[in-house]
């Protein structure tokens, strides 16, 4: 640990990058504390500039200090001395500047004014190397944006020297605004914090109290009940102010190390929570059960408290949610705080060494002496947190309390990496297995080839559908991270849990290996004159792959990526009970990969009908010649569709948005096009009435699903936009790549043609396998969509600084006519 002030830490650090070291700071005042580890993976040097952006928070990349503008302004000044061949050494530019120096000095001596509206917050003792004058504006006695004077605008090349002042000093009060409005918003939700705690602790001892009389409170205070405890920020008093919630400078927040000094100190210092509190306070029942859904029809979403246990469990498990994501956002603000300061540090004296000059000093005592660099409420709230949650939701331990607020981040394993790549390799032998042992054996001309593709490649082809979706995904992570899209957070995942791209090509190679050893072996069975007897056996195989899969999706135990499993089982609740969820972007995201799983459905009602009502035995069935099951065909084809539509009603309710209105017409246009469709594919005679219908449905759901696709979910086709008929802000620095992938969704959305034109069989591919491709076509067009949707939502995050999710709170209080509360 070492600590110093900015200057001491900037030689530090500079050192620390020469030898590619990592760092970790947290900032108390004016200290710094830095925790160096040596990064083995690091080959070579990385820039600062690029770790500075590795390190942002994107959602906030526009407020940091734009290091490459003013890099750029350095390399100009830089360009032009070299150009004008100036002196390289100090003392030869000391000597030729040393008697204008002076005279400008005097010209430029900072001035006590006439109103004092500029206030000087450094000055050099040394006039000879005075370069720059910093003055806070005075704005109605508040300090304001600062200033920079350079004293050497005069001299050749000085114009350059001065426009990067002006940046700097743009870019630092943008800082600065930035911060102080962060640090505003994050003391506002400390009070609000304060107020629940309150309520929480009341609330705590009337459930385990429910009868308690005036006398009873001071001995409830012996048994660790608080109120001033919970207090992380000043508030407005209750009861008419006879009693309210102290400044967090006043909370006692101590873990004692026997039961002696914790009733010392109860008796010295806590007095117990009024609970009159509840008297004011009513509980939010958030709508996340169908039953709560429908109950809210009925009344409000708020009501009376009932004071029983389960009241109780949940209000805690929603402040304990509440808490841990402020702790987050308030690291986040001291990173936010540090890495800016740091730039500024690492800009000025880049600064010094082009120029040989000497203004760092000047510039980075301001930053320092600035809110930015002074302010200490973000770090005094994060201990008033610590202690809080420690004591009230983790037992007094520390440790385990510490490690619920600061996640750790997901560590990479190399066996991830080594499992992954030995399934891949498995799989592409086994795919070069089957090939040689269809062509070995000649089985697409064989007789037996329409009976084994209608009844045993659409059982397997279901896995293949998993498997391209799964990689689609992978990809989609991969660009997401190169990029910097924070999807965890768009998704909503718990830190440390999500996937990464090696995970899920992990899972997607796994199960391709079974799924394609349960091909070779069904193959091998088969033709295999010593198994022929096993033929039911041969017939089960994929029915045995099926209930394997579903078996891991659904393990209990802690394997396999249960947090992951276990978040994909309810977004697919959520999904089947819509619009009885509140609609979340990870519902109807999902249910959008679900429209594109059309056949994966349908591959499910032939497990059914073929095992349930075939004759699996004999490999043969008479499904499609159902009537029932040519209704399910089409209702399982429209059920995702129909998933959105209620989602877009049920956001259309709550959000008063026509733009969901109008994006469920779109999905029942779809319903429309793809009922119609499959009954004019089933049709024995077709007739030009339904194969109308067919095209015109389609085509309107087409067009207005491309539309929607590219304007609305992917932000394009903006004519006015600084990119052509692109967007303003792009992640992908090629824009060809965006230009090529609105072709390829119009191109792929046309699939659809293939059932309305008739086409049904192409040369050496059997209209099974047919079908199957144009799945297949529609999961990779997906796949692209994924990315460029969530590219999308990232970017409207960072235009609105939105970098941390929204938290209900159990308690709502209920203002009486005197403001009391």
């Amino acid at each position: 640990m070492i600590k110093g002030s900015w200057q001491e830490t900037n030689k530090i650090y500079s050192i620390a990058w020469k030898l590619k070291f990592f760092y970790i700071i947290s900032i108390s005042n004016t200290e710094i504390y830095v925790f160096i580890f040596f990064e083995l993976f690091l080959k070579k040097k990385m820039k600062f500039g690029k770790e500075f952006a590795a390190q942002m928070v994107q959602e906030w990349q526009e407020a940091y200090m734009d290091y490459s503008k003013l890099k750029s302004i350095l390399k100009d000044i830089l360009r032009f001395k070299q150009q004008n061949k100036e002196p390289l050494t100090m003392a030869t530019t000391t000597t030729t500047t040393k008697g204008a120096l002076n005279r400008r000095a005097s010209l430029y001596r900072a001035f006590s004014g006439l109103t004092n509206r500029y206030k000087p917050v450094s000055a050099m003792k040394n006039n000879e190397d005075e370069v720059i004058l910093v003055s806070a504006v005075q704005e109605g006695g508040v300090e304001g944006d600062y200033q920079t004077m350079f004293l050497m605008s005069g001299e050749e090349g000085g114009e350059f020297e001065l426009l990067f002042f002006r940046r700097l000093d743009d870019e630092f009060n943008k800082v600065l605004r930035f911060y102080k409005k962060k640090v505003e918003e994050v003391m506002l939700e400390a009070d609000e914090l304060s107020k629940q705690m309150n309520a929480l602790i009341a609330l705590r001892i009337k459930v385990d109290n429910p009868v308690v009389k005036g006398a009873d409170m001071v001995n409830l205070a012996d048994k660790g009940f608080s109120s001033n405890s919970s207090s992380l920020s000043h508030s407005h008093p209750i009861n008419g102010g006879k009693q309210g919630w102290t400044h967090m400078d006043v909370i006692q927040e101590t873990e004692m190390s026997n039961e002696e000094e914790m009733k010392e100190i109860d008796d010295r210092h806590f007095r117990p929570a009024p609970l009159d509190v509840l008297d004011h306070v009513k509980i939010n029942v958030e709508l996340e059960t169908p039953i709560a859904t429908l109950r809210s029809v009925i009344k409000s979403s708020k009501s009376d408290l009932s004071f029983s246990k389960q009241e109780l469990r949940t209000a805690e498990e929603k402040i304990t949610q509440a808490f841990v994501e402020f702790y987050g956002k308030l690291r986040l603000l001291k990173s936010y705080c540090f890495l800016n300061q740091l730039a500024f540090s690492k800009i000025m004296k880049k600064y010094d060494k082009i120029t040989l000059r000497n203004a760092s000093k000047a510039y980075l005592q301001m930053v320092d002496k600035s809110y930015l660099g002074s302010s200490d409420e973000v770090t005094k709230v994060m201990g008033k947190v610590e202690d809080t949650y420690v004591k009230h939701f983790a037992n007094g331990n520390r440790r385990k309390g510490l490690k619920t607020l600061r996640p750790q981040a997901k560590k990479e394993r190399h066996r991830i990496t080594f499992l992954y790549g030995f399934f891949s390799g498995c799989s592409i032998a086994l795919i070069v297995a089957i090939i040689v042992s269809i062509h070995a054996r000649n089985l697409l001309k064989s007789q037996g080839r329409d009976q084994y593709m209608v009844n045993i490649f659409p059982l397997y082809s279901l896995f293949g559908y998993i498997v391209l979706h799964m990689l689609m995904y992978a990809g989609n992570v991969f660009f997401w991270k190169r990029y910097r899209v924070n999807f965890s957070f768009i998704f909503g995942f718990k830190q440390g849990t999500e996937l990464g791209y090696r995970e899920v090509l992990l899972l997607s190679s796994g199960l391709s290996l079974l799924a394609l050893a349960g091909v070779i072996s069904h193959l091998d069975m088969e033709m295999d004159p010593r198994t022929k007897s096993f033929r039911t056996l041969t017939e089960l195989i994929p029915l045995f792959l099926l209930i394997v899969v579903l078996s891991v999706t659904f393990c209990p135990f802690n394997i396999i990526y249960r947090s992951s499993r276990f978040f994909l089982i309810r977004c697919v609740f959520h999904c089947v009970c819509a619009p009885l969820y509140k609609v979340t972007l990870p519902d109807f995201f999902l249910a959008d990969q679900l429209t594109s799983q059309v056949q994966a459905f349908r591959s499910l009602e032939f497990y059914i009908c073929y095992y349930g009502w075939g004759n699996f035995k004999e490999r043969s069935n008479t499904c499609e010649e159902s009537e029932v099951y040519k209704v399910l065909y089409i209702v399982v084809a429209i059920i995702p569709y129909w998933i959105r539509f209620v989602q877009c009603l049920r956001r259309l309710v709550e959000e008063k948005d026509t733009a969901h209105g109008l994006n469920g017409l779109k999905y029942f246009s779809t319903i429309a096009a793809v009922a119609i469709r499959t009954i004019y594919s089933h049709q024995k005679q077709k007739t030009k009435t339904w194969l109308v219908l067919a095209a015109a449905t389609s085509g309107i759901a087409t067009m207005a699903s491309t539309y929607w696709d590219i304007v609305i979910d992917w932000g394009l086709l903006n004519r006015n936009s600084t990119n052509p008929w692109l967007r303003d802000k792009l992640v992908v620095p090629h824009k060809g790549v965006y230009y090529a992938a609105m072709v390829l969704n119009c191109v792929l959305r046309l699939a659809w043609m293939q059932q309305v034109l008739g086409i049904q069989t192409v040369p050496f591919l059997h209209k099974t396998a047919l079908v199957a491709v144009v799945a297949s076509l529609e999961i990779i067009r997906r796949g692209i969509w994924n990315f460029f949707r969530l590219e999308n939502e990232h970017l409207n995050n960072v235009g609105k600084y939105r970098a941390f999710k929204s938290v209900p709170l159990p308690f709502y209080y209920e203002y009486n006519a005197d403001k009391s509360i």
